[in-house]
């Protein structure tokens, strides 16, 4: 699904304009957007949260010489899924149960 089938999505659901949908997911993008950039987190409950890591300096290889290259430290946004959301995206399986040796007499 991309945004313009989100679009469609809230605006059949809601029964709101679809222009206003537009609106209203271009706003929320861009708080999302903004405040991850200023270093801030957006936690939507039983959603997600959406978060800038830091990644740390490292060293890494040259696949193709084996040569040591210096990695720098990076930031980048992340989004750690929430409760809710991974329950509805991947059910756990049910476990199996296991049935007792039942003696013959």
């Amino acid at each position: 699904m991309n945004k313009t089938d989100l679009v469609h999505e809230l605006a059949a659901r809601t029964d709101v304009e679809r222009r206003d949908v537009v609106k209203v997911v271009n706003a929320l993008l861009d708080v999302v957007r903004t405040t991850v950039a200023k270093g801030g987190r957006v936690t939507l409950a039983d959603f997600g949260t959406f978060e800038r890591v830091r990644r740390a300096a490292r060293v890494g290889r040259n696949p193709h010489t084996g040569e040591a290259v210096k990695i720098p430290a990076t930031v980048k946004p992340a989004f750690r899924p929430g409760r809710g959301f991974l329950k509805a995206a991947a059910p756990r399986r049910r476990k199996r149960t296991t049935r007792k040796a039942t003696r013959r007499r």
